[in-house]
């Protein structure tokens, strides 16, 4: 090993504390600063790659962000219904393959209760070559109290083929809430990585219907997704016009990605705050590196003269100085990937219940390139300062014993 880097880490050794704090305050910096960047692309990666397999949303009047997050993801509160005529004459276009109604309003335990058709399990593919397939039991007879539920309900309510329940109104758990009819659970469907693994549901009409809802509007439905014919992209645009620039009465949510994508513009902010905060801590951690070396010096002046001494050069301690700080930025980055990993593993986690939509904690981003690279260069950069102490020591005067 050469005498620079065995200079190196004999220093890194007498000043293992001050070592270890410092790399810790690095570690976190870097790691927060990977996690904000990754986080960022691969949530608008996943939530505008998640469609369900459906390609449009025609639902009540309102703003189509609303309407998307309602009906795809199953989160807001829906903008309102739409009378069934409206499914009828979607259903019935020639460049429409699918259409599946949907019908909103209750929950079990705080988990969406949501009606629909079983066109939902047989003539949609939420991935290519991938449907809404059962991992035990039967889809929902719809003219029974049965219900098929997703996978992650299962696991969490730890519902299974068999067991009953009864729902509550509305879409936040209440338990004075609690609707008289019962459901047999008769199906549990396969993890699909999509919002339809976070929700129960039952027939159509078993939500249109339910004692306590309104019976005026038993035939109305919260949405209708649909899905084109391959080559249809001008029949969506005469719906669009249609719907949205024509008629003041309903909406067509279409590009549903474009849409979705409105939902990361507006909380745009927030990246920006948690880069801001991340940025910070790495200044105060190059700041400590900087500080750290250079109340060192004192310790280190005997030894610095004695090296000057022995024959060795002053750009070579200045070298080792240097170095020292860019190692324990080095160190520091190492242990930002566990950081790292273990923020993505975190939010990850949180997105997937809330939302359904898989977030992958290993993704590729060229940040966990750059972010260590920038942050061994700010340490090297903070050891500027006490190099150049070590670089003008004055050989003579610091040869005597430290009294």
């Amino acid at each position: 090993m050469s005498p620079l880097l065995l200079l190196v880490r004999k220093s890194l050794r007498q000043h293992a504390l001050s070592t270890v704090i410092t790399a810790a305050s690095i570690a976190l910096a870097g790691g927060l600063l990977m996690a904000v960047w990754t986080i960022k692309t691969e949530a608008q990666r996943a939530f505008t790659g998640v469609n369900a397999g459906f390609d449009a949303v025609l639902g009540a009047r309102g703003a189509k962000l609303q309407l998307v997050l309602n009906t795809i993801f199953h989160l807001e509160e829906s903008p309102g219904n739409i009378p069934a005529g409206d499914y009828e004459q979607i259903r019935t276009n020639a460049a429409v393959q699918a259409a599946i109604p949907i019908a909103l309003g209750d929950n079990y335990l705080g988990y969406r209760i949501v009606g629909t058709t079983t066109n939902l399990f047989t003539d949609v593919e939420h991935a290519p070559g991938r449907r809404f397939d059962l991992a035990t039991g039967r889809v929902f007879d719809p003219a029974r109290r049965e219900a098929v539920v997703g996978s992650f309900v299962a696991r969490r309510l730890g519902l299974k083929v068999g067991d009953t329940f009864q729902p509550y109104h509305g879409l936040i758990f209440n338990p004075r809430d609690q609707h008289a009819e019962v459901y047999v659970v008769v199906g549990v469907l396969e993890p699909s990585n999509t919002p339809a693994d976070r929700v129960i549901w039952i027939p159509l009409q078993g939500v249109q219907l339910m004692a306590g809802h309104d019976p005026a509007a038993a035939n109305d439905l919260s949405g209708v997704l649909i899905k084109f014919k391959a080559g249809s992209p001008l029949v969506a645009r005469q719906l669009d016009l249609l719907y949205n620039r024509q008629g003041n009465r309903l909406t067509f949510a279409w590009p549903i990605a474009q849409i979705v994508a409105q939902l990361f513009d507006k909380i745009a902010w927030v990246d920006r705050v948690l880069a801001l905060v991340a940025y910070l801590v790495a200044v105060v951690a190059g700041a400590g590196i900087l500080v750290g070396i250079y109340n060192s010096m004192n310790e280190r002046r005997r030894d610095l003269a004695i090296l000057r001494a022995l024959g060795a050069r002053r750009r070579t301690l200045f070298g080792a100085v240097v170095l020292e700080a860019a190692a324990i930025a080095a160190l520091g980055m190492a242990a930002a990937f566990a950081v790292h990993l273990g923020l993505m593993l975190l939010v990850g986690a949180v997105v997937r219940a809330e939302t359904g939509v898989v977030i992958v904690p290993w993704v590729w981003n060229p940040v966990l390139v750059l972010a260590p690279l920038g942050m061994i260069a700010l340490g090297a950069l903070a050891g500027l300062v006490p190099a150049w102490k070590a670089y003008r020591l004055p050989v003579a005067e610091n040869l005597a014993p430290v009294a």
